[in-house]
């Protein structure tokens, strides 16, 4: 039997035992070393088990713990669909709703689910404030001199250091410091894209990612995606002759949460090196991670340099701080002049504190902790969407992240739905934004970064109570 075949064959097996009580709520799985090891199986199959009988809401994962019969199964949320957008090129203005749902950033009298980063109740903000003043000791002039083009020395440092855990192997030299994640992504489609060229974006995707490229003069072609496994390959085959560029959220995309498995990514940057099409890799969402290992992220397969890997601590440890990076392979020169025009240098004292935070261990602490008060809200937010949603409500099932994806009945429509909560002092952020096509009316993302308390779970419950009106 193919391996394509055996991990569905081993996770029917196991998903029998569950159904059938063999296999109780709460009871522990066997490891993916240990799954290997009985049925002679690679970890990429053993992984894609655990992933089927994830998608099918009867296992869940701990971090540093394992996998779990989910006590959640018993709701039977079933899964959202994979995405089938056009795959006709684009190049229209997003719908105004962005702009709606965006000006609500930083009101303190909403609840704010629409906006995708974590509370500053989870974020370590004393110890910043510390590492800021360190930073000001430390640095000539007190930070306030321009620092070397290429960035904070002790931050690429760091980053390269911890590119080993997801075998990305960097060195310091191999990276350019930027103002946050959407300036990475910025520099990369004005490094490598000219007007009128058209470039493939996941579907879903975040709705920052589209402006951008429209901004730019580019056309978007929005690639099916599947809420548990990422982008099609498929798909993308379909588009690779009509494409110029391609970016990606392999790890924990927003909304919907997926993760591409090793082997997707891996065929992912062998077919675009194949036709000389550049790859940005948005690894924003990577440290996030719900199970016991971080994920690989596509540069880890790059051989030729075709992948251009960004990423920041703007979802992780502090959004307003702008603190972001590239590993652009071979484009780092193209990179190098245009951030020279853009930014000329980027804010040294934040750069220093965070690189110091990343050094002290500081920031593997706070992730932890993180991590689990992340997959613990998803838990929780799963409970209360069972409970208070309309029936036949579809989740995402997010392995990481900080995006819940929810998918009524098409009769509903989370614009509608979104005037009705925003007068309850809620804000959701409705499926329209996250895509240029008509589509995903009867989707919202719920952001999972809030801390947990009976007030939130009331909110979720006017949600719900509210849809089921429309």
């Amino acid at each position: 039997m193919s391996k394509g075949f055996l991990y569905r064959e081993i996770a029917d097996g196991i998903a029998g035992q569950i159904r059938s009580g063999v296999l109780k709520a709460g009871d522990k799985l066997p490891s993916v070393r240990t799954l290997c090891i009985e049925h002679g199986i690679s970890m990429n199959t053993a992984k894609r088990v655990f992933w089927e009988l994830e998608a099918q809401s009867l296992i869940a994962s701990k971090p540093q713990s394992g996998f779990f019969v989910s006590r959640l199964q018993r709701y039977k949320l079933p899964l959202a669909e994979v995405s089938r957008p056009s795959l006709i090129a684009n190049d229209k203005e997003p719908d105004e709703l962005i702009s709606r749902v965006y000006a609500n950033i930083g009101r303190n009298d909403l609840t704010l689910f629409s906006v995708g980063i974590p509370s500053g109740n989870l974020l370590p903000l004393a110890k910043l404030k510390k590492e800021i003043l360190q930073a000001t000791r430390e640095l000539q002039q007190g930070g306030a001199e321009y620092e070397p083009p290429q960035g904070n020395i002790k931050l690429r440092r760091m980053v390269a250091a911890r590119s080993l855990a997801w075998e990305g192997d960097l060195h310091e030299d191999d990276l350019v410091t930027t103002s946050g994640g959407m300036n990475a992504l910025s520099l990369c489609l004005m490094a490598l894209g000219k007007p009128g060229d058209t470039i493939a974006i996941e579907s879903p995707c975040y709705p920052g990612v589209f402006q951008l490229a429209l901004s730019l003069g580019l056309k978007v072609i929005e690639l099916p995606t599947h809420p548990v496994t990422g982008i099609t390959i498929e798909g993308l085959k379909k588009v690779l002759h009509k494409i110029d560029l391609c970016l990606l959220i392999p790890n924990f995309n927003t909304p919907l949460g997926s993760c591409m498995p090793d082997e997707h990514k891996e065929e992912v940057v062998r077919l675009l090196a194949e036709r000389n099409i550049p790859l940005i890799e948005d690894d924003i969402y990577g440290d996030l991670f719900f199970g016991t290992q971080r994920p690989r992220c596509c540069k880890s397969f790059d051989t030729e340099g075709n992948v251009l890997w960004c990423s920041s601590v703007s979802k992780t440890l502090a959004p307003g701080y702008r603190v972001g990076w590239i590993a652009p392979g071979r484009h780092k020169e193209k990179l190098l002049k245009l951030k020279l025009v853009h930014a000329l240098s980027s804010t040294s004292v934040v750069h220093e504190a965070v690189g110091n935070f990343l050094k002290t261990g500081r920031y593997d602490h706070h992730i932890q902790q993180l991590r689990r008060t992340l997959q613990t809200n998803y838990q929780h937010y799963t409970d209360a969407i069972a409970a208070y949603f309309p029936e036949g409500t579809r989740t995402s099932r997010p392995q990481g992240g900080l995006a819940l994806w929810i998918a009524f009945d098409k009769k509903i429509d989370t614009r509608e739905l979104y005037d009705l909560a925003i007068r309850k002092h809620i804000s959701i952020a409705p499926g329209r934004m996250f895509t240029l096509q008509n589509q995903f009316e009867n989707c919202m993302r719920l952001c999972i970064g809030l801390p947990w308390s009976d007030e939130l779970k009331f909110k979720l419950k006017q949600v719900g109570d509210l849809a089921k009106m429309l």
